[in-house]
């Protein structure tokens, strides 16, 4: 029998640094002196959400996929095989679709979960501001129909990518009944399976947002990506069983 399942990913990088420096400063009222720590001044730049946008199109000429309407309610960008086993992933970020696609070997799907309204860095309308009206848990929520109509397109085993605020959907479908596994072999007997790997230096994004001129920042993407493609050609496969 066919395990229908939801193999999830949630993939992030958190990476906080803090810098001061110790001057002696001497008041007024008397010449005494004491310590006072100070904090450089922020340079500005863009949310580290927004540096690096990704070119879809690298090495590529064009878009391999199409902008599909209406696809489980959702405007979504497929790209990759229908044939392709009955397996499918779901990718919740601007991410390198036709990249996976093209290594899984497997139908992909990136949905508009933020209809058209993403982060801006807006002065005004902070992130604070941004996400009340961007939760991932309605994401999460909203994702559920696609799930239901690549099934019903034929598709056996989904699994679902997320990076950034998309790790967060992931995480949240997890927790559903789309989530879970049926075959002749109880599930708990087999343990839950992860992987946790970190990547020293590497700033907030580093798998999908990345200098590409820097040769660091492409090795741990790379990585990452190679990483996650091997994690679903395992277990879409063996949750296919």
């Amino acid at each position: 029998m066919l395990v229908r399942c939801l193999l999830v990913v949630a993939l992030a990088a958190v990476v906080a640094a803090a810098a001061g420096r110790l001057a002696l400063a001497k008041e007024n009222n008397g010449g005494r002196a004491r310590w006072q720590v100070y904090s450089p001044a922020p340079s500005p730049k863009k949310h580290p959400c927004l540096e690096n946008p990704p070119n879809m199109t690298e090495n590529t000429g064009g878009e391999a996929g199409d902008v599909v309407h209406g696809y489980g309610g959702l405007e979504c960008y497929a790209t990759g095989s229908r044939r392709s086993g009955g397996r499918a992933v779901i990718l919740v970020s601007d991410y390198y679709a036709d990249k996976v696609a093209y290594q899984l070997g497997c139908y992909v799907v990136v949905p508009d979960l933020l209809f058209g309204d993403p982060y801006t860095d807006d002065p005004a309308r902070p992130f604070e501001e941004w996400i009340k009206t961007h939760s991932p848990v309605e994401a999460a929520e909203k994702t559920k129909p696609l799930i239901a109509a690549l099934k019903k397109d034929g598709t056996s085993t989904v699994g679902v990518g997320g990076y950034c605020w998309g790790g967060k959907v992931a995480v949240e479908l997890s927790k559903t009944e789309e989530t879970k596994a049926r075959s002749n072999v109880p599930l708990k007997s087999l343990g839950v399976h992860h992987l946790v790997k970190i990547f020293p230096d590497a700033p907030h994004g580093f798998a999908c947002r990345y200098n590409t001129t820097d040769p660091f920042a492409v090795k741990t993407a790379e990585e990452a990506r190679a990483d996650m493609v091997k994690w679903f050609d395992k277990y879409l496969e063996i949750m296919k069983r």
